[in-house]
């Protein structure tokens, strides 16, 4: 991941979380604000607030809220745990887009779960660079040497 202001002339880029609680616990919801905040402080944004959404209803309060904000001037972006808190795929798309329109950037806690979504290839595993294929067979002898 590129690190976002470390090696630019900025301070206290402004961003707003967002957390989708349909049915979770409150040490669940406050295990995933923590990880907001630390994210934040690891990237030297400055976390204005959290909008949290409970019902899974395709418009939300909080959605709607989040959008009016990331239009005011100075805002950088909307964090997130995970690409999941943007809702089931049907409506996930549908807000990346919204998000994406109002010029915030998304920024993601917790990457994308796939290969393909993050850009790398299907068939290598993240960091584990590129394997030799192993033969079936024995490997040969080598010489020793004399």
């Amino acid at each position: 991941m590129e690190p976002l202001t470390e090696h630019r002339d900025v301070s206290d880029l402004v961003v707003y979380g967002f957390l989708r609680l349909v049915r979770t616990s409150a040490a669940r919801q406050a295990a995933l604000s923590a990880s907001l905040i630390e994210y934040c402080r690891q990237h030297e944004l400055l976390l204005s607030g959290v909008f949290t959404e409970r019902a899974p209803y395709l418009t939300s309060a909080a959605f709607v809220g989040l959008l009016d904000v990331l239009a005011l001037p100075g805002t950088y972006g909307v964090v997130l745990p995970a690409a999941s808190h943007l809702g089931p795929k049907a409506i996930a798309a549908q807000r990346r887009q919204q998000i994406e329109t109002s010029g915030a950037r998304l920024l993601l806690v917790r990457g994308a779960s796939t290969p393909e979504a993050s850009g790398r290839s299907a068939s290598r595993s993240p960091g584990s660079g590129y394997r030799r294929r192993r033969s079936p067979g024995p490997a040969p002898a080598l010489d020793a040497e004399t």
